[in-house]
């Protein structure tokens, strides 16, 4: 059955691990849409998703329309499931604390299905009390978490914050989709 999958993409280097996800649900014969930070842009271009979804990548909360779409509250309707991979602790954070600024965070809030966000941060990020709050109270409110393993990090050294393998990312995807196939 094909869904369709909102994908977010923030400023991590995990950038280009959304492409081998996209790439993976595209495989399934998922339809998938991105939308991308402005940071994220930073790190990998658009071009590159648009050419593994076929899909318009979002990258602008303001995009002219010939006809009126506001894109973030028509995507969020459309979608079975947004995911955002990487997920920065900037973007957790506004978030949690209802900050709706660019068309990722608008579409996340506008969202009426279930919310998968996978973190990757540098591990004092990670690790901070803060940024904790704030995944514990997205959690409780509902969103889904695939949290980060231990590895080598951007900085070089070792420690908890790297993206969850692409993989792993997909398997939960499948997995709520099921779920919400089963209800």
């Amino acid at each position: 059955m094909t869904h369709h999958i909102v994908l977010g993409v923030t400023g991590s280097i995990a950038a280009y691990k959304a492409v081998e996800i996209t790439s993976s649900l595209v495989k399934q014969g998922h339809r998938v849409t991105v939308i991308m930070t402005e940071t994220a842009q930073r790190f990998i271009n658009p071009v590159t998703f648009r050419s593994i979804s076929h899909n318009q990548v979002i990258t602008d909360l303001f995009v002219d329309n010939e006809s009126y779409n506001p894109n973030h509250v028509s995507l969020a309707d459309s979608a079975d499931i947004v995911v955002v991979a990487p997920a920065t602790a900037n973007f957790i954070g506004k978030v949690a604390s209802g900050i709706a600024d660019d068309a990722l965070t608008c579409t996340v809030m506008a969202a009426h299905s279930k919310v998968i966000i996978a973190p990757a941060m540098n591990d004092s990020m990670y690790s901070n009390p803060i940024v904790q709050e704030n995944i514990k109270k997205l959690a409780g409110l509902g969103y889904r978490f695939v949290d980060p393993e231990e590895g080598r990090l951007c900085t070089g050294r070792v420690g908890m914050g790297r993206l969850a393998a692409p993989g792993k990312i997909v398997e939960a995807i499948n997995d709520e989709l099921d779920r919400k196939k089963d209800t």
